[in-house]
């Protein structure tokens, strides 16, 4: 099929560099109904831009989606993440009840699902997606040493 859309991890990808081309912290987002396979939202970090220390790929797709869909609740959604979300992020993943997680690069310093906080594992937590890490996860890292190798 050579007419078929890029898998949602190819777009989150794509817009990790796009990020990176503007300043931001290569981090890209896709939001996908998870039964139907259609992109509902696709972000890249925007912090610098925004002056907004929420504005992560995550939260801005997660924003789309829901303004698409009309509702807070994207319970048949997938997120597909090049990083390991933050506390921040997988705090709002919960919030949004999507179905499924699926990143790339785990975040020893900053993650919040496999690393720190650990939100998904506090009795806390109303909601835990299934959690799928390790996707292409050597080019994740590799975009995110090349971005702040290049800043140093």
């Amino acid at each position: 099929m050579a007419n078929a859309p890029p898998a949602p991890m190819e777009l989150a990808f794509a817009e990790a560099e796009a990020a990176a081309l503007r300043g931001e912290v290569p981090v890209g987002a896709v939001v996908v109904d998870g039964r139907t396979g259609e992109v509902l939202a696709r972000a890249g970090n925007g912090v610098e831009a925004a002056s907004d220390p929420t504005a992560h790929a995550e939260m801005l797709a997660i924003r789309a989606a829901a303004a698409a869909r009309g509702t807070v609740r994207l319970a048949e959604c997938d997120i597909y993440v090049t990083l390991e979300p933050c506390a921040m992020c997988a705090q709002a993943i919960a919030f949004a009840r999507l179905r499924r997680l699926y990143f790339g690069a785990a975040d020893p310093k900053g993650g919040g699902v496999e690393h720190g906080a650990r939100i998904f594992a506090q009795p806390t937590c109303h909601h835990r997606p299934e959690v799928i890490g390790g996707i292409q996860e050597s080019r994740a890292a590799a975009l995110l040493r090349d971005f702040f190798a290049a800043r140093r």
